[in-house]
């Protein structure tokens, strides 16, 4: 076994993951402190220097993976994920980077490519986007007809909601999220529109309970796919190991009664 080989299965270990994983919430915490103005006035060297041993831990385990995988490292999306993250991590805190610098927090991100499971949620949320980019589109369908639809009947009263089409949208946005659609807009629109309820009520019944819902079961079925994948995946890696082992246990036996014949 080369020293590639052996450094990829050290760094693939679950010590070494979970020692990652215990530095990247620890690093949390030091980012959060750093939010706390009267804790920085008393231990703010020290914090800043936890963080900065929390990067360099980082930018290690980075540049070791480079090592153990070489140019099979940018193959992995989740270690592209990493490289940005830890990349953004070092961008200096000079002027017109402060922006950048806030982006640190993002390390905690690096939580979902530690953790098997998160990982399985991820996976499932972007292997159901293509499905999901067919309702995103229904949805704006729906969308620019009742604003246009809310902007005619309601935009005279009430130019402030529904006077133009982006507040009409906005409007219908919040309703749909139910954020007081009923008392803070519906309602004052029916002291004017008594009939506006025939408008609202069928644009709720269609975005909130169906179209969203659509969207949910969407993601869970994508989730319960990736799942059932990576069942089958480490069945059949346990099968293979299996029958490695059946292998090797069949040779030892043939090479014990060759020896005995002798």
């Amino acid at each position: 076994m080369t020293f590639s080989q052996k450094l990829a299965t050290f760094m693939e270990s679950s010590r070494v993951r979970n020692a990652v994983l215990a530095v990247i919430l620890f690093n949390a915490v030091i980012l959060g402190l750093e939010t706390s103005k009267p804790i920085m006035e008393r231990a703010g060297g020290l914090i800043t220097l936890l963080d900065k041993l929390c990067l360099a831990v980082f930018v290690a385990e980075l540049l070791a993976k480079l090592i153990a995988h070489r140019g099979r490292f940018f193959r992995d999306g989740w270690n592209i994920f990493d490289f940005v993250i830890v990349g953004i991590s070092l961008v200096p805190a000079a002027q017109g980077f402060s922006a950048l610098r806030a982006l640190r927090i993002l390390r905690v991100l690096r939580i979902v490519s530690v953790a098997p499971n998160l990982r399985r949620v991820v996976e499932g949320f972007v292997t159901a986007l293509p499905g999901m980019a067919s309702v995103f589109l229904l949805m704006a369908l729906i969308f620019y007809i009742a604003a246009v639809m809310a902007t005619k009947l309601f935009g005279d009263s009430f130019a402030e909601w529904f006077g133009t089409l982006g507040s009409s949208g906005y409007s219908l946005f919040q309703i749909m999220t139910l954020e007081s659609w009923s008392m803070g807009i519906v309602r004052p629109v029916m002291e004017v529109y008594p009939l506006a309820w025939m408008f609202f009520v069928p644009f709720i019944m269609v975005t909130t309970f169906a179209v969203v819902n659509l969207l949910v079961g969407l993601i869970v079925n994508s989730m319960q796919d990736a799942h059932q994948e990576e069942s089958v995946a480490s069945t059949d890696a346990y099968r293979a190991d299996i029958q490695t082992k059946l292998e090797q246990l069949e040779i030892k036996i043939d090479q014990l009664i060759a020896a005995q014949k002798d």
